[in-house]
């Protein structure tokens, strides 16, 4: 069978053991360890497509429970799918809903067949199934679509969480068996197991069992210790098949993209650039700086002296500060830009240091000046 998604392998980091890939789509590839920035609406907050593909953003991910519940999966077909209706003409990535089901709404039950829930945007009552998350992605028509998966609470028992990530299998095939537009569309698997490593390795043998044409890490990045992640990341990614994507979702921080990518993980997400930016936080090279702080009001320099983006190649610290104060949509714009900006080009370095066997040098030059220990 010949899958919509495919994997490239082209470099192992000899000082690492991070890879360097490409992932090929229906609407392009992306070079891999990859960072996708959240369009959570059919839109990554604040940012126009021509503004992400300038700062290259090659793939972006889209959420499966807010198109649905608005404006709705159906609307969007007749749109002639999402990258249509987004004018996004490169890859998309959209997740099952799972999380923000068991995240964001009221629930109300959960049996095998799917979950009952309330929006949480008007308390209306919902069903979603796995059937119910293929027909919507398919609708939506992204390159790269997810499992339905029950993301569990952290801290949650062994009891709990082996029933629920056999569920979550039994789930997955149905998701598969529901999904048809395989020429144009590439359904990954979730794995789940919460902190035990020994429930991670079954739910990753029994969703390998189903060959899926890639696969996530999920139920991580939720409140867990950093230790904790990296123990579960150790143990699970050398059993990940090395001929497909391997996917750790919800991650963000350059700490954890970074330990991600030397554990062999190609491709992360996260809201982190665009929600920290709206409250006037960006990152930069020599660690976080808060603009929006009393101490930037007459600093005439850009937010990064190393960075290239628009934002800091054309306006200063105090600027942007007096542009947040005074609650102008451009001050958050430009936060957002730079953060997004950070983030790629951070990656974009992660990729070089792997092609150059030196990505551990890179990283202990990275957090030094970062301010990480």
């Amino acid at each position: 069978m010949k899958h919509a998604v495919t994997y490239e392998h082209i470099h192992t980091c000899k000082q690492s053991g991070a890879r360097l890939g490409k992932v090929h789509t229906p609407h392009g590839s992306f070079d891999t360890p990859a960072f996708m920035p959240v369009g959570t609406q059919a839109t990554v907050k604040g940012m126009s497509p021509k503004e992400l593909e300038e700062m290259d953003a090659q793939i972006i991910l889209s959420n499966t429970y807010h198109l649905y519940l608005r404006p709705g999966h159906e609307l969007i077909r007749q749109a002639g799918g999402l990258h249509k209706f987004m004018n996004w003409n490169r890859p998309i990535l959209t997740d099952s809903g799972g999380f923000q089901v068991f995240s964001l709404s009221s629930l109300n039950k959960i049996s095998e067949k799917g979950v009952e829930f309330s929006s949480h945007k008007d308390g209306s009552k919902h069903f979603l199934s796995p059937e119910k998350a293929i027909e919507i992605q398919n609708a939506l028509g992204a390159d790269i679509i997810m499992a339905f998966d029950e993301c569990i609470p952290y801290p949650a028992d062994r009891i709990y969480t082996k029933n629920s990530l056999e569920r979550t299998t039994r789930w997955a095939s149905r998701c598969k068996e529901t999904h048809k537009n395989i020429e144009a569309q590439s359904l990954f698997g979730i794995i789940q197991g919460g902190m035990y490593e020994d429930l991670r390795e079954q739910s990753l043998k029994e969703l390998v069992a189903l060959d899926f044409p890639g696969y996530a890490i999920g139920g991580l990045s939720v409140g867990e210790p950093k230790e904790d992640m990296f123990r579960i990341l150790s143990h699970t990614v050398p059993l990940m098949p090395e001929d497909k994507p391997r996917y750790l979702m919800g991650v963000g921080t350059p700490d954890y993209l970074m330990e991600g990518s030397i554990s062999g993980l190609d491709m992360f997400d996260c809201v982190l650039p665009t929600r920290i930016g709206r409250n006037g936080t960006v990152l930069t090279s020599k660690g976080k700086l808060i603009v929006r702080d009393s101490k930037y009001a007459d600093d005439f320099s850009p937010m990064d002296e190393e960075c290239t983006c628009y934002a800091c190649q054309n306006f200063t610290r105090a600027y942007i500060r007096h542009l947040i104060k005074a609650d102008e949509v451009l001050g958050i714009r430009l936060t957002s830009l730079h953060n997004l900006h950070f983030l790629l080009n951070f990656m974009r370095n992660i990729r070089e240091a792997i092609r150059n066997d030196s990505l551990l040098d890179f990283k202990l030059k990275f957090n030094s000046a970062f301010g990480y220990k």
